[in-house]
């Protein structure tokens, strides 16, 4: 079960926007605790910034976890997971992301607006605040993808 001191930052583009502040309600509902990057409005913005901000505030420890929403969710996903210490999946439905959690301890959720319901997006973050992360032979794989942060490339002079 979740810490109920947990918080969490949240994020959108404008597609994402009004999904979003749905989310705030169900976060408010469970008792948890979360912290509004933006967006503001529906009016068109980059979501790498949104991305950007709730990525750094898991990767610095200041925010537990992170969700972050767009249209697909899948460039919110990408962008978040361009910031080192972040583990972010775009999740369509609850077996996902308790399997997201389960097995690859993510740390941030990435919603699609455009492909998720208010109700899946509710049971989908249930899931992701839920799950714990098993452990056991899944440590050594996120270990091996934490390790690819700070790999030199091949190509590149070590």
């Amino acid at each position: 079960m979740y810490n109920l001191r947990m918080l969490i930052a949240l994020g959108a583009d404008h597609a994402g926007f009004e999904l979003k502040e749905a989310l705030k309600r169900l976060l408010d509902a469970r008792g948890v605790r979360w912290h509004d990057f933006g967006t503001t409005a529906t009016t068109s913005v980059d979501y790498p910034d949104y991305a950007r901000a709730v990525a750094d505030a898991v990767a610095e420890g200041t925010a537990d976890r992170g969700i972050l929403v767009c249209g697909s969710g899948v460039g919110m996903a990408i962008a978040a997971n361009k910031v080192p210490g972040i583990r972010a999946a775009s999740i369509l439905d609850t077996d996902e992301g308790r399997l997201a959690r389960e097995h690859n301890d993510i740390n941030v959720l990435a919603l699609g607006a455009r492909r998720t319901t208010s109700f899946e997006a509710e049971a989908i973050v249930g899931a992701f605040l839920d799950t714990p992360f098993g452990g056991g032979r899944h440590l050594q794989r996120v270990q091996k993808i934490q390790q690819l942060e700070s790999r030199p490339r091949r190509g590149d002079p070590s």
